[in-house]
């Protein structure tokens, strides 16, 4: 079982699920197969004047909504069952959280540290005519993000690429994680770290999960590990620290950082970002094993690197009561085996990184609508509301300040309204698959596949395509 490779990973805890649902066997081979996948090889003139071959992929898993949608990583870890493996828990992530797109993801075998800026934009543009030429990427086609490796600047050179190609209305749709001033949405850098926060709060908020795990319920004093300190590590314990929870230790690839009384997350990112390292942190002791550092004592682990990372081999040595899968694919069939029969709560990625899928819906919208959110009825609802407070100021005889009435008068911006549909979002999605865990006395991962599992099949049953 260690030794499946990623997609088949993916499929068995797919079929694990299946056995819960009513679909024939041709329906369930449909939903968990690979509809297309694409290897794309094209040169790159690096800086030096030699040529160098590039090799890049993408898949589109599911099609039973369009468009599909998932990130672009740049790693020397891509290959063909990686992107297919990414595409599939894409698929199964959307239907959880109720987001209305099939499957996809896409990379490049490369490592970004040896390309230079320059060569990265070519890489980036090349990869994107690729794109368009083999009909992988537009705004009701396929919707491409940042991923581990990328960000907001490849995401900015891929949408200039495509307009130039397609310059049509809504052309800024065709891929999100832009910055704000090329139709991207406020809220969306931090939107997977959020969302993992927002799971694990509604998680500790339940007195009977967090009473069988010998846990208080909240986030208050909880004890957190991290691994990896990148976007989506960094905001997911930012968050937990701003909720009183203690981050005790932040693991990356070169050494991890230790502090019983917790460290000031912060700070560490300002001295990453001056020293480019985490290791020279004065706040903490030095653990030169990260990966050994993963299994000290502590309530939360959250997992925010690579897929993998928690396997056969050292599962039985983590000691966290809660695992927080912030990564796609962070623990490995056997090892979600080992923890799970030792009572640990595995809150899964399939759900708990939903965040950023679910904010670049929003962003999509928008560039749909071409109106930033908040625009229409802000000023109204802020008018209303200072209304209503002059009416109030008038019984009561009581003189509020101004500052106490533009708090109180306050219209929600579009950051505000991103952030509340998120918020609702994630604390939907782990009810209803928490409740399916507790029908089915399963765990949050199947439960999780088994509401996917459903929500795709009853598409493909309402077409007429599988009766």
């Amino acid at each position: 079982m260690e030794n499946l490779r990623f997609f088949e990973q993916v499929n068995l805890n797919f079929d694990r699920a299946a056995k819960y649902v009513r679909f024939t066997d041709g329906l369930l081979e449909q939903i968990k197969g690979c509809n297309t996948v694409c290897h794309f090889t094209f040169p790159l003139k690096r800086d030096n004047g030699s040529i160098e071959t590039i090799h890049a992929w993408r898949a589109e898993h599911s099609h039973h909504k369009l468009p599909t949608k998932g990130g672009i990583r740049y790693s020397m870890m891509v290959n063909e069952d990686e992107v297919k493996a990414l595409a599939a828990l894409m698929t199964y992530k959307c239907a959880v959280v109720d987001v209305p797109f099939g499957g996809a993801k896409g990379g490049v075998k490369i490592d970004r540290k040896n390309y230079s800026s320059a060569e990265l934009e070519r890489i980036t543009r090349r990869f994107t005519f690729e794109l368009v030429s083999k009909n992988f990427i537009g705004p009701d086609i396929d919707v491409p993000a940042p991923d581990y490796g990328t960000g907001e600047q490849e995401m900015a050179w891929i949408v200039d690429t495509y307009k130039a190609v397609n310059p049509s209305l809504n052309a800024e749709g065709c891929v999100t994680g832009k910055p704000v001033g090329l139709g991207g949405i406020r809220g969306r850098t931090e939107a997977t770290g959020r969302g993992v926060f927002f799971g694990v709060r509604e998680a500790c908020e339940n007195k009977e999960d967090m009473q069988a795990l010998g846990l208080t319920t909240g986030l208050a004093g909880k004890r957190v590990i991290v691994q990896g300190f990148g976007n989506v590590g960094f905001h997911s314990v930012k968050y937990l620290m701003e909720a009183d929870a203690k981050i005790i230790a932040v693991c990356e690839w070169d050494g991890a950082i230790y502090n019983e009384d917790g460290i000031d997350i912060i700070a560490l990112d300002n001295h990453r970002k001056e020293h480019k390292t985490i290791t020279t942190y004065p706040g903490g002791t030095l653990i030169s094993d990260s990966r050994a550092a993963i299994e000290l004592e502590c309530d939360i682990l959250v997992p925010a690197a690579l897929e993998g990372q928690i396997n056969g081999e050292n599962a039985p040595r983590i000691k966290a009561k809660i695992i927080a899968e912030a990564a796609n694919g962070p623990t490995t069939q056997q090892a979600h085996d080992i923890i799970k029969d030792r009572g640990a709560l595995i809150i899964p990625d399939n759900y708990l990184n939903a965040g950023g899928v679910t904010v670049s819906y929003f962003e999509w919208l928008k560039n749909l609508s071409h109106v930033r959110f908040g625009r229409m009825d802000r000023r109204f609802e802020e008018n209303a509301s200072r209304r209503l407070l002059d009416v109030m100021q008038n019984m009561t005889n009581r003189n509020l300040s101004d500052e106490e009435i533009g708090k109180l008068a306050h219209g929600a911006n579009e950051y505000d309204l991103v952030d509340s549909g998120l918020e609702d979002t994630m604390i939907t999605a782990y009810n209803e698959i928490n409740e399916l865990r507790k029908f089915h006395d399963t765990d949050l991962r199947t439960a999780a596949f088994i509401s996917a599992i459903k929500k795709v099949g009853m598409v493909y049953e309402r077409m007429g395509i599988f009766p």
